[in-house]
């Protein structure tokens, strides 16, 4: 369940500017990013090859691609508003992606969102969250990034 529900199109722009929540942990794991490779061709050997990466990695051991951070946004955001009121909603856009931290295969991260705007537009709103994707137990962030979300009534 959702920490912040809002109802239609006023109740998303009376948050903006607020600190929404943070989602529930989720751990990394090596299988993720197995799948995330064959997903999207990417087999670098920092992310799959367990033991290079422990060899030769400044990492210490493997870990996930910053774009499988960016593609955990969607669900993890979800466990922490929930728009209601509308009959759908789509991604829109991501703006100011910046990966600070890279994410060690076993580490558990959250999201933490902030409703940094909200603008009206003819049949919905859009918002632009605020996110900061934190790993447990490190004071720097894995990734901050803008996110913009449509919702249509």
């Amino acid at each position: 369940m959702a920490q912040t529900t809002v109802e239609g199109i006023e109740g998303v722009l009376a948050k903006v500017g607020q600190h929404l929540g943070h989602s529930d942990w989720l751990e990394i794991t090596q299988e993720q990013v197995n799948q995330f490779a064959e997903a999207t061709h990417d087999h670098q050997w920092i992310h799959v090859d367990v033991e290079r990466a422990k060899r030769e990695s400044p990492f210490g051991g493997p870990i996930a691609h910053g774009y499988l951070t960016l593609s955990l946004v969607s669900a993890l955001s979800a466990q922490i508003i929930e728009a209601t009121g509308f009959r759908m909603g789509v991604n829109y856009g991501a703006e100011k992606i910046r990966f600070m931290s890279p994410v060690p295969v076993g580490a558990r991260i959250r999201a933490s969102a902030t409703l940094d705007e909200a603008k009206q537009f003819e049949g919905g709103v859009q918002m632009n969250l605020g996110i900061t994707m934190e790993i447990e137990n490190q004071s720097k962030p894995a990734m901050v990034a803008s996110i913009l979300f449509r919702r249509y009534v």
